[in-house]
């Protein structure tokens, strides 16, 4: 009885004393991707080229260009996040994109699949490829990052037997090779051709991911099993599944990516997504995911991901080189990684 006095009486102290040593850089960590795109958009309007007197950057044909490129990396970011906040990695998404671009071409064109059973297909093996990953990490206890850069290569490899490595050629009609011309929607805009039909995809699948973190019990066993591992198996928390269940969620969002990307450019191909997880990766870390595990948002992804796009279109419109843009990104993703690290030291000395 007189343990459950004293924590009765010491958790109060605990919302007390918390705002008086904020630490200003652990909110700017915080707030770091949401300062980054403020400050990427200053920049573009600053140094974007001129057209009549028009601003290019700020031009809505530019825009749309660059919330439809960062559809695809976007929508895997979203399902990285949930798999980073456990303290895991998945190296695997940009060849799951890959597959499911080549089987959504070749059951549509070669095997004359409709619509709805092609995309539920996918999806499907999306799912169950993401889940195998995490079940071989979570029950043979091996690290995420062997386990999916074993499962990027195996990815490669499926989409090449199922491709005989060619181009797989999109068209559309009613009848043998030709898919349902419904399907081409994916590739173009909406709202007056304003919006392309990718980025309400990439919104509408935030949003979902959204709530399902902040608002459901599974995501409150997300950030406990990123948080502390042990301590969340001590208090009930059902670990392996939520392991499980992450790297499923990170291959349905591949998934859906792969649609959306054949969808876009009207072909499938075992090369597509080829660097994607790298960008993923980067627009979580820059969202203030900590790549330690246990905190992040899916807004914070969703502003990381729009911030690189923005920044990739500036240097493009410049006229920087790619490899310039390369190394750009590579500083932004050392500083957040850097900014991450420092928070966390001083958390560990606060102790």
């Amino acid at each position: 009885m007189s343990e459950q006095k004293i924590s009765v009486t010491a958790s109060p102290a605990v919302p007390a004393a918390a705002p008086k040593h904020r630490d200003p850089l652990a909110l700017v960590v915080r707030f770091q991707s949401l300062i980054g795109l403020v400050v990427v958009a200053i920049g573009g309007i600053i140094f974007s080229p001129r057209r009549h007197g028009q601003i290019l950057f700020l031009d809505p044909d530019n825009i749309a260009n660059i919330v439809r490129a960062v559809s695809e990396t976007g929508i895997i970011a979203i399902g990285m996040t949930f798999v980073i906040i456990t303290a895991g990695i998945d190296l695997s998404v940009g060849a799951v994109l890959g597959l499911s671009s080549v089987v959504t071409a070749s059951m549509m064109i070669s095997g004359g699949f409709g619509l709805i059973p092609t995309i539920l297909a996918v999806l499907v093996m999306g799912i169950v490829f993401g889940a195998i990953q995490g079940t071989i990490s979570t029950r043979f206890r091996l690290e995420p990052f062997i386990v999916t850069l074993a499962g990027l290569q195996a990815a490669r490899g499926l989409a090449l037997v199922v491709s005989g490595n060619q181009y797989i050629n999109i068209s559309y009609g009613d009848g043998p090779g030709l898919a349902p011309p419904v399907f081409a929607i994916l590739g173009e805009r909406l709202f007056n051709n304003t919006v392309p039909v990718a980025t309400i995809v990439f919104i509408v699948f935030a949003a979902i991911a959204t709530i399902v973190l902040n608002t459901t019990r599974f995501g409150r066993y997300v950030f406990a099993v990123g948080g502390n591992e042990r301590a969340a198996r001590i208090s009930g928390v059902p670990v392996s599944m939520v392991k499980i269940s992450v790297y499923a969620i990170t291959g349905f969002a591949s998934a859906l990516a792969g649609i959306v990307h054949a969808g876009q450019f009207n072909f499938g191909s075992a090369n597509d997504g080829m660097g994607y997880e790298l960008t993923a990766i980067a627009a979580v870390v820059i969202g203030g995911t900590s790549l330690f595990g246990g905190a992040g948002s899916m807004v914070g992804t969703v502003a990381g991901t729009i911030m690189l796009g923005a920044l990739a279109n500036i240097l493009q419109l410049n006229n920087i080189t790619p490899a310039m843009q390369l190394l750009a990104t590579a500083a932004i993703i050392v500083l957040a990684a850097v900014l991450q690290s420092l928070v966390r030291r001083r958390e560990g000395l606060g102790r």
